[in-house]
């Protein structure tokens, strides 16, 4: 992928790209990941995919939406594990101050249309199938923390983690930070992320390129997955 088709290319100023270059590998480095990838996509429900909610934005989740679904489809015929997190076990829970955490949140909120669906659902197009595992982290923005996340992976022999989902800069960020302090390669695909703020995301993907990951295509993604050795 040359420097012009990342997604930060009109973001990102020379001054930085130099600045990174002192200490880090260049920005058009060829991918480096393991040959035993999984798959973990980060909150792509309702909430956060659907301007009806007050934390959802449909201008970019939804074209994320579509994304993970030929993401999903191509490791499904791979048959690579695969992971989801959302909030919740129960798709309408009541939680407590403390489970909710510290969240510079609106406190007023508008209410929702009468007749809205529950939020922490996973978009009906990337249902999981049955054995699948979907992660409940609750409110805390990494899929790892306080989960057993890290523990199925390593069953699953893992070396690898691609990392998609909702919002780039939030608990996609977190769940990235976590996979490569876990030692895990990681591998995002940029379409299938997405966020509210054009700017984070754009910035997000780039710090976390140049430290954590390796940002790519969802086409470089999916040839990885096809060319992966046989198990």
């Amino acid at each position: 992928m040359s420097s012009g088709s990342k997604p930060w290319a009109d973001a990102i100023p020379a001054n930085d790209l130099a600045s990174f270059g002192r200490g880090f590998d260049s920005q058009d480095r060829v991918m480096t990941a393991g040959s035993r990838p999984a798959v973990l996509v980060v909150d792509m429900t309702r909430a956060f995919v659907d301007s009806t909610y007050p934390t959802g934005w449909s201008p970019t989740g939804g074209p994320a939406v579509v994304a993970n679904a030929t993401l999903l489809n191509a490791a499904r015929q791979a048959a690579l594990p695969i992971f989801f997190t959302k909030g919740y076990p129960e798709p309408d829970a009541e939680v407590q101050p403390a489970e909710r955490g510290r969240w510079k949140v609106n406190g007023n909120p508008p209410p929702l249309p009468a007749g809205t669906p529950p939020g922490d659902v996973i978009a009906e197009q990337l249902t999981p199938m049955a054995d699948e595992i979907i992660i409940d982290k609750g409110a805390r923005p990494s899929g790892f923390f306080g989960t057993p996340l890290a523990s199925y992976l390593v069953h699953a022999g893992c070396d690898t983690v691609i990392v998609t989902g909702m919002t780039t800069s939030g608990c996609v960020r977190a769940t990235v930070l976590d996979a490569f302090q876990f030692n895990f390669n990681v591998v995002i695909p940029f379409e299938c992320c997405a966020d509210r703020s054009q700017i984070s995301h754009k910035v997000s993907l780039f710090d976390m390129h140049m430290k954590y990951a390796d940002v790519v295509s969802l086409d470089e993604t999916i040839d990885y997955i096809q060319h992966l050795p046989a198990a």
